[in-house]
């Protein structure tokens, strides 16, 4: 009976210690679950949170995970360095707040939950969310902020020694300037990644990308490059300089490199800009069949048409086009007459290039024979040679004679003159005979017992300029075939 009653009492005295322990766990169960801080031994991101609230732990881990520098090195060199807050990063605290109190909520999600949480503590891992400012980014990434000076890639060109008279190609230059995007986009998925650790270094140093630097579109090596350049030494010692007397024109590279295409690696003249520069010569420089206009020995001014103008220079345009673009590609330094016609229009053999200074093609040598007057001036090299009076071509028997500028066809001593109208034959010796037009020309007329006045009206010669024979003489010993003869009233 006793041992029976002592059962019962420690049965009841059990009952009563259950019941006490269960009633003091769940009083402190219910004050652990009230309680604001993380439990002992628990850990958020490895670091220990045992008796921190999310306030807390949300310093704690914005201290660590702001702590990180980030250093752009542009060839080994500190360029810029800063902290993620430089760099526009910042922690989303709300955010973060937000799911470090999840994670206190978590240890109490339930009585078992909690008392292993209790007991033996929890590992939690938040991710820690940035807000990302772009401008602010921006602004510490790029070429403004970085210690190198910048200077641009240049291409490489073809210049010209004028030393050498030759072209050559200056290398490229490689620059470091460059986009800041393409900087922009490559630091940012370095720090991108750099923020997504778990644990991230506290230092990141980023090497700069040379590969995002502007380089120089044309190098030393370019194919087109050296072509153009081969091309244009096969030509530009061409100079080939005109003479005009005293005068000259001078044709060099200055203007052949505008007449030069490359059609398919060779270097081609354009046939239509090199004849219109022969026919804008002959405009400037001929002076045969052009208005001429001479200042007469007593001052007066008289002009001759082109039509009446057969002395001077022609340029054949045909010829000197063909020799001009030998010349040319012979690159070579040339001086020489450009190629005239040397036939008149009468059929004359003519030396037509006997004197000229640019345009002036008498250079002070010339006969000057004033109808009007019946008088002549014989120049040479601007000093008078003789003058004289003369009887020209009879006015009343319609044979005057022709006005106009003439170069002399020859001169022959002695010499028959042979009148061939059937209702005026006549053949006549003379001991000086130098024609000019048509059948007319100088000679001495020693059958004349006078000259000048007004003979020529009604007993004058068959057109030409009859001479006493001493000025005939002066005249014959000094001219030469192609000197220009002007006749006017």
């Amino acid at each position: 009976m006793k041992t029976v009653r002592a059962m019962k009492v420690f049965v009841v005295i059990l009952i009563l210690a259950l019941t006490g322990t269960m009633i003091g766990a769940a009083i402190y169960l219910r004050d652990e679950y009230k309680r604001t801080t993380y439990y002992g031994k628990t850990t958020i991101n490895g670091y220990s949170a045992e008796g921190q609230t999310p306030q807390q732990m949300l310093a704690q881990l914005t201290s660590k995970y702001t702590l990180p520098t980030i250093e752009i090195r542009e060839n080994g060199k500190d360029s810029v360095i800063g902290k993620l807050e430089d760099y526009g990063y910042t922690i989303d605290e709300p955010r973060l707040l937000g799911d470090l109190e999840k994670a206190l909520s978590a240890q109490k999600s339930n009585v078992l939950v909690m008392i292993e949480s209790l007991m033996n503590g929890s590992a939690y891992q938040v991710k820690i969310p940035f807000i990302f400012d772009r401008e602010v980014f921006n602004r510490k990434v790029c070429a403004a902020s970085l210690a190198e000076a910048r200077y641009p890639s240049v291409d490489a060109v073809m210049e010209y020694d004028d030393k050498k008279n030759e072209y050559y190609i200056v290398p490229e230059t490689y620059g470091n300037e460059f986009d800041d995007a393409q900087l922009q986009e490559y630091v940012k998925e370095r720090t991108d990644a750099l923020v997504s650790e778990e644990t991230p270094d506290l230092h990141m140093a980023v090497d700069f990308p040379t590969d995002i630097y502007i380089v120089p579109q044309i190098t030393h090596d370019d194919l087109a490059l050296n072509s153009t350049c081969n091309i244009y030494n096969q030509f530009v010692k061409a100079k080939i300089t005109y003479l005009f007397g005293s005068q000259k024109q001078v044709l060099d590279w200055s203007t052949i490199k505008d007449w030069l295409r490359i059609e398919d690696g060779v270097g081609v003249l354009d046939d239509e800009l090199v004849y219109e520069y022969v026919e804008q010569l002959a405009y400037r420089y001929n002076t045969r069949y052009y208005e001429r206009t001479f200042r007469t020995s007593i001052g007066t001014t008289v002009t001759i048409p082109g039509d009446f103008n057969t002395y001077g220079y022609t340029i054949n345009e045909d010829a000197e086009y063909s020799q001009l673009l030998q010349d040319i590609r012979s690159n070579s330094e040339i001086e020489r007459e450009p190629i005239y016609y040397s036939v008149t229009v009468d059929g004359y053999e003519t030396p037509v290039y006997y004197a000229r200074d640019g345009r002036d093609d008498l250079a002070g040598t010339y006969v000057e024979v004033n109808l009007s007057l019946q008088h002549l001036w014989f120049y040479k090299d601007y000093a008078l040679v003789t003058e004289s009076d003369f009887v020209s071509g009879c006015v009343a028997k319609n044979a005057e004679t022709n006005t106009g500028v003439f170069p002399l066809a020859y001169k022959e001593s002695p010499s028959i003159l042979v009148g061939e109208d059937a209702a005026d034959g006549y053949r006549t010796e003379v001991q000086y005979w130098m024609p000019f037009s048509d059948g007319q020309g100088l000679h001495d007329a020693k059958w004349r017992g006078s000259f000048g006045g007004n003979i020529y009206m009604t007993n004058g010669s068959h057109g030409c300029v009859n001479l006493p024979v001493d000025a005939a003489a002066v005249i014959y010993n000094n001219i030469q075939a192609g000197m220009a003869i002007i006749v006017y009233k």
